[in-house]
């Protein structure tokens, strides 16, 4: 009993059951909706905004360092060649299984083809959210349809100015250039050199400082929980029930069955094992819908309860952060064929293979934030010829699906660093 009240997860979870079932309680939608104010409930979202902006606080430079780090500790470039491969081979194929379960879902089940919405093919003015469908914003101009336009698109963030970077937070730029940076060194500094060191103490200083904020954990999911809870109180809409149900469905088979899998045959742990050691950043990904809200703690439980060494956490993790986004491109693949199909696209066997294609493309580099993956979905409806409208209609749902594939995004993270060190060890 010492041990479990010693456990940060055990409290973690007690903290947010706690602040949900307090939000049944005592909280009031209309705090929420800001038609009443109530001091507790400004109180809780302080606590809420502040564990938020702790774990966000610490992105930039933990992606920065710890990928030159990881880079610096692997040991020679042999080694790097090995892992990179293996690991950049793993997150492009977990990716197009993910994608294949959506498409085969979609064809095979497609559960809202009687549904009520088929009457509303092509029409703009439709009755959602609260009986008022509201345009949303474009996150791409029209026209930008083109496969190269958005590769083009990508560039962009990927190569953007160091220093613009670092401040917006953008994890594909600062994520590229410390993969130039760390890899220019690899290739050019010779041994003895004072920098590696130097960037191993800058780690463990940022290390030091997540130690902190991990301990705060459980008051940060109470509060996201007790929030939750208010905002939860709209109902779904029954035409969208078949397609949620779905999407629940086949981001828990590729999350329970299909990567659990992977890690038992590639990375050598068992599936309870792999759950049990790795519930607490899972937790947090629930609660944040974040993944690189969650990249601290994930990266310190894989090295701390896995044996993942540093170096490989340090490659694995902030690579990961932007190419590994399973749940994201199932998601945007099974919302594609729906919304088709609710608007009366006809999708051919090219069409078939644009979003298979564009889902995986979108899927990396997407802000690993809250509802992030929804400009990447434009650029999957806008390859498909699918109306950019249907986003309006995706946004009823999208929150708690975003929570189930965030999960699903950290735990093929952490999947693939057991893979990476296994594979290490053999070289």
């Amino acid at each position: 009993m010492n041990k479990l009240f010693k456990n940060l997860t055990f409290w973690v979870l007690v903290f947010g059951i706690f602040g949900y079932v307090l939000a049944s309680f005592i909280g009031d939608p209309a705090w929420a909706k800001g038609a009443a104010d109530s001091e507790i409930y400004n109180f809780i979202l302080f606590l809420k905004t502040v564990f938020l902006s702790l774990l966000k606080m610490l992105i930039a430079p933990m992606i920065f360092l710890s990928l030159m780090g990881g880079l610096l500790n692997i040991g020679g470039k042999e080694k790097l060649k090995t892992m990179g491969k293996s690991v950049i081979i793993y997150y492009l194929s977990t990716t197009a299984i993910a994608i294949v379960i959506g498409l085969g879902c979609v064809f095979f089940i497609h559960p809202w083809e009687s549904g009520s919405l088929k009457n509303m093919q092509g029409r703009e003015q439709t009755s959602v959210m609260g009986g008022k469908y509201v345009k949303p914003k474009k996150y791409i101009s029209e026209g930008s349809d083109s496969i190269i336009l958005i590769l083009k698109k990508l560039a962009e963030r990927a190569f953007q100015n160091p220093f613009e970077a670092l401040t917006n937070n953008n994890i594909l730029g600062i994520a590229t250039m410390s993969f130039l940076f760390g890899l220019a060194m690899v290739l050019t500094l010779k041994n003895g050199s004072s920098i590696p060191g130097m960037i191993e103490e800058a780690n463990l200083l940022i290390h030091t400082i997540l130690g902190w904020v991990i301990k705060t954990t459980p008051i940060g999911v109470f509060a996201i929980a007790f929030d939750f809870q208010l905002k939860a109180t709209g109902s779904i809409l029954t035409e969208l029930l078949s397609f949620f149900l779905l999407v629940v469905g086949a981001t828990l088979f590729h999350g329970i069955v299909v990567l659990p899998t992977i890690a038992y045959f590639f990375g050598g742990v068992a599936p309870l094992t792999f759950f049990k050691k790795a519930a607490r950043p899972l937790l947090v990904a629930l609660s944040t819908s974040s993944s690189s809200a969650t990249l601290p703690v994930s990266m310190s439980t894989c090295e701390e309860e896995f044996g993942v060494s540093s170096g490989v956490s340090g490659f694995v993790f902030p690579l990961g952060a932007t190419m590994n986004m399973d749940g994201t491109a199932l998601f945007e693949g099974i919302a594609a064929i729906f919304l088709a199909n609710l608007y009366g696209v006809d999708l051919s066997g090219f069409s078939i293979f644009i979003i298979f294609f564009m889902s995986m493309i979108s899927s990396i580099g997407a802000p690993g934030m809250p509802s992030g993956s929804m400009a990447g979905m434009q650029m999957v409806l806008l390859g498909a010829g699918i109306p950019l409208e249907g986003i309006g209609i995706l946004l009823v749902v999208e929150r708690p699906l975003d929570a189930i594939r965030t999960a699903v995004n950290v735990e093929g993270d952490m999947i693939g660093a057991l893979i990476a060190q296994k594979q290490l060890k053999e070289v």
